[in-house]
């Protein structure tokens, strides 16, 4: 597995993280086992890095992590790189966005339980929070560093404006940006800014939610509880287009004697802002092929022959915590 250091942070982390959004409920029903197995897999095959949230399951995804991982986090903790988000907030209507320090510091302590660590080695910023000036955040987690209970500082979802604001107290190390093939907006001003100040990028969504996976059809169903069946991404004339184009990828990945979802994390990683592709998965036969995009080098030629697939593409936005 290939390595690179994740900006200003100096983490050196595997280029595929093991993502864990799919283990907290929001993508249906799973066999816990399953997805233990698919993340002990994962680390046995080089990662490192694995990401997770609060919101996932609020503990549900962090207590599948940690029981997967124990053995090493009690042998080897210094090995391992553990990514978790906090700043969400669930109420009886709603899922909100809560970044005051006093829910920050709340959710670190249920992480670190949750996970069964003393300290979380990159702690970011779920989303951004409108309503707490992000002095008051940043301050937060400042202090979270000096206590030792978090090592780097990270936001996600974040506009440069919004780093911007955030640094002027706190450095912001790394941003998790959503992007895939149909997801390019970060391109415009996000990866520059990002690339200029030497923030770690590790982008989520590289397979567009399982889109750019070759096997969903136009007649694909989700389970009521799967986020998808409820999203505009996964249905209508838009949805049907942006298949077609999948089914050329696939051919254009074919000649190349990979999988198209190879080439489409592949993809995400040539972008040289880009430092780490997120990949989630429940199932141990799908971790190998992801993983081995890593090793694929697109050439220009490639990167140009994808773009003129991608220009009868759709593109497409979301998700977000209130779309879901």
């Amino acid at each position: 597995m290939r390595t690179t250091t994740l900006g200003k942070s100096g983490l050196n982390v595997s280029r595929i993280a093991f993502g864990t959004w799919q283990l907290g409920g929001d993508w249906g029903t799973f066999d816990e086992d399953a997805a233990v197995a698919a993340i002990r897999c994962a680390r046995d095959l080089g990662v490192n890095f694995f990401d997770t949230a609060q919101a996932y399951g609020f503990g549900a995804s962090e207590q599948i992590l940690g029981k997967a991982l124990r053995d090493e986090l009690s042998r080897d903790r210094h090995e391992l790189v553990i990514a978790t988000k906090g700043g969400l907030r669930q109420t009886e209507s709603a899922l909100v966005r809560d970044a005051s320090p006093e829910w920050l510091r709340r959710g670190v302590d249920a992480s670190l339980t949750a996970l069964g660590i003393d300290h979380i080695d990159l702690y970011q910023v779920h989303w951004p929070d409108p309503a707490v000036p992000a002095a008051e955040t940043a301050g937060a987690l400042a202090d979270l560093i000096l206590e030792g209970k978090i090592g780097h500082v990270g936001v996600s979802n974040f506009s440069v404006a919004q780093i911007a604001d955030f640094s002027a107290t706190l450095p912001v190390e790394t941003l998790q940006p959503p992007y895939h093939l149909f997801r390019r907006e970060i391109e415009d001003d996000v990866l520059p800014y990002c690339r200029e100040n030497n923030i770690g990028v590790l982008v989520y969504g590289p397979l567009a939610h399982g889109l750019l996976t070759g096997t969903l059809g136009a007649h694909t169903g989700f389970a009521a509880d799967d986020w998808r069946s409820k999203s505009s991404v996964f249905s209508g004339d838009a949805y049907r287009r942006n298949l077609a184009a999948v089914r050329a990828l696939e051919k254009l990945a074919a000649d190349r004697g990979i999988s198209v979802s190879q080439l489409a994390i592949a993809w995400t990683l040539s972008n040289p802002a880009v430092h780490v592709g997120i990949v989630g998965t429940r199932h141990v036969g799908h971790v190998e092929d992801s993983l081995a995009a890593a090793e694929v080098l697109l050439s220009d030629a490639d990167l140009a022959d994808i773009d003129k697939i991608m220009a009868s593409a759709t593109p497409v936005a979301g998700p977000s915590p209130e779309g879901m």
